[in-house]
């Protein structure tokens, strides 16, 4: 964008961006003398306008003027804007009066998975997998304690002015294979939505991202180093992460290699601020352009560096009411800043003889490494590895061709969906009876999604469809599980029981006929209740590993569970009626856990809010 006192001829403003000193590696990279074409000729701002994101900054990090500004602003583009890991309030997830809507298209799921219902799910044009952020590699999201408010609180299902850091890793994600059924979880939960990854650019990244194209993942994000300063420690800002260029460009070559790029849309972000960078990510094989500082800047960001510690002077990154009502913003002005850097891409597609952006993505051989003189060290850099051609035989597609990346099958879901017509229309109750097997996944996810796309996380009367299962189910078993819905399982299961789940009821038992002690046996997997923020679920029988991490809400009755049972709990209710693991209730900051352990005769009692960690005796007595 010109600013003011800038050359007003075009091409002479150009000419200055492209020789302006280098301070990164796009600054070294140059375009080769190309034949123009008049701007007429190329396509309309509002096709590359669509191809633009906001960064996937959470309303926590900002305030909520700020927040719902800016998706108000790209919905009004036809543009996408990024919810962060935050959560929502759901009444951005409707219309205002005037025809605005501050729902941001892109929702986040991040390892905390805070404030992610159903109705979160339901509500977004394309849900994100934050695997990692590009200005923090290996870290979770962090947000002070000072900035966690009651509403910031009530939507990420927490507690007011407790410290929210996420976990570094996802507890449902240790292998592609774990990643694949995330994917597939929320495939099922919202149909219509595609799904992102998001990956930080480093060095062997192209091998991920053709793992997670394989995973059936719609959207690759290769995310920069120079994104995200405002909420990451300052060491990590200053030594980790690395520029999209290079994360971007490997990717890219590495996709088009195994035949994989046509199956996803790449998009990038990580510090751009000009058309030209979007031109050179273009180049480089991006097809979508996410924008986070710049954005935030366009209304009313002043560079504070304040923004943890809540005293943003223009109420941007905010929770104090006072400060928050001096935010200068509109979505008028980030609406400008977009149109402004749409219309220069269209003039720097004309200079460089294309009529559309999508024709210019995966072209390296319209750029070269230019001289410099300031710093001489810059030019002993080699850059071929970056302007390597992705396909050199000019035969595999450069840009994604496919319009979503999904696996063939045919869920179990459907079937009750159609069974279930008459009560998911409000005609009253239905009882429904399925033998399950373990190829059947992610059972009941599709039904709550689509009870959340019609009555929201309000759900329906308890029990109003009422499934029956027998057999074994398979990962993910009444994953974002809702009220009205109540599924009952004679058999057993295996990991993700309940991720997610927001209400309604799960009930696991062994058959009629076992001959084994159900509390002295496993019956459901690892990694069960992750990220619920409410309803019930009761087991007869043994849990696995990291039962209940992240449990906000929910209430859960189990008759064992193996280690890191209830880390990271901000609330609900835990009932273990037998043994527990190492690490219980690591990091537990709300909720209630109680432990009934009859061989070592005492009561185990954990609230860390009011008594921390009490032991008593106890009377022995069997357990059933």
């Amino acid at each position: 964008m010109v600013k003011s006192g800038a050359p007003k001829d075009y091409e002479t403003y150009a000419k200055a961006v492209d020789e302006r000193p280098p301070t990164t590696i796009r600054d070294l990279l140059r375009f080769k003398p190309s034949n123009a074409i008049p701007l007429e000729e190329v396509e309309p701002i509002e096709k590359i306008l669509r191809r633009f994101t906001t960064g996937s900054i959470s309303h926590g990090a900002l305030g909520r003027e700020a927040h719902e500004t800016l998706a108000i602003a790209m919905n009004r583009l036809g543009a996408k804007s990024g919810s962060g890991e935050g959560g929502e309030d759901p009444a951005r997830y409707h219309r205002r009066q005037n025809g605005d809507w501050a729902n941001s298209a892109i929702k986040q799921v991040a390892s905390a998975r805070f404030g992610v219902t159903p109705e979160y799910l339901a509500s977004a044009l394309e849900l994100e997998i934050k695997m990692a952020q590009g200005s923090k590699p290996g870290e979770g999201g962090q947000l002070p304690g000072h900035k966690v408010s009651v509403e910031i609180a009530t939507i990420r299902h927490s507690v007011p002015g407790v410290s929210l850091i996420s976990p570094a890793p996802h507890h449902d994600i240790y292998s592609i294979e774990d990643l694949a059924q995330l994917i597939y979880d929320l495939k099922q939960a919202n149909t219509r939505a595609k799904v992102a990854v998001k990956l930080v650019s480093e060095a062997g990244v192209g091998t991920i991202a053709a793992g997670v194209a394989k995973a059936y993942a719609d959207v690759i994000q290769i995310s920069g180093h120079d994104g995200g300063t405002g909420a990451s420690p300052v060491g990590s800002i200053k030594n980790a992460g690395m520029p999209w260029e290079i994360g971007l460009a490997e990717t890219q070559q590495t996709l088009v290699l195994n035949n994989l790029r046509e199956r996803v849309v790449l998009r990038t972000d990580g510090g751009l601020r000009t058309a030209r960078d979007v031109v050179m990510a273009a180049i480089l094989g991006a097809e979508e352009y996410g924008f986070g500082t710049a954005a935030v800047v366009a209304m009313g960001c002043v560079m504070a560096r304040q923004c943890h510690l809540n005293t943003c002077p223009v109420g941007v990154a905010t929770q104090n009411p006072e400060l928050r009502a001096k935010f200068p913003g509109t979505p008028e002005m980030v609406v400008n800043f977009f149109t402004l850097i749409a219309q220069d891409v269209r003039r720097m597609l004309a200079r460089l003889g294309f009529r559309k952006l999508e024709d210019i993505v995966g072209r390296v051989d319209l750029i070269e490494q230019k001289p410099v003189d300031d710093p001489a060290k810059a030019m002993k850099l080699d850059l071929s590895p970056i302007l390597a051609p992705a396909d050199p035989t000019g035969t595999k597609p450069l840009i994604h061709t496919w319009k979503r990346n999904d696996r063939k099958d045919k869920p179990l879901d459907e079937k009750i969906l159609k069974d279930a017509k008459e009560a998911l229309d409000g005609n009253g109750p239905i009882h429904l009876f399925y033998k399950i097997r373990n190829v059947h996944r992610t059972v009941g996810a599709r039904v709550a999604g689509e009870i959340a796309r019609r009555y929201g996380d309000t759900g329906l009367r308890p029990g109003t469809i009422h499934c029956d299962f027998q057999g074994s189910a398979g990962q993910s078993f009444g994953a974002f599980c809702i009220r009205g819905l109540r599924l009952e399982l004679t058999g057993e299961a295996n990991d993700y029981v309940g991720k997610g789940m927001a209400g309604g009821r799960i009930i696991i038992r062994p058959g009629k006929g076992a001959r084994f002690k159900s509390h002295e046996n496993v019956i459901i997997g690892n990694t069960v209740m992750y990220g619920a923020t409410g309803g019930f679920l009761y087991t007869a029988g043994r849990a696995g590993e990291r039962f209940c991490v992240r449990n906000s809400g929910a209430i859960a009755v189990v008759e064992g569970a193996g280690d890191h049972g209830c880390e990271y709990m901000t609330g609900g209710v835990v009932v273990v009626l037998g043994e527990i693991g190492r690490n219980f209730g690591a990091g537990m900051t709300g909720g209630l856990a109680y432990v009934l352990d009859e061989k070592e005769g005492f009561k185990l009692k954990l609230n860390p809010q009011l008594v921390g960690l009490e032991r008593w005796r106890i009377p022995k007595i069997a357990i059933s």
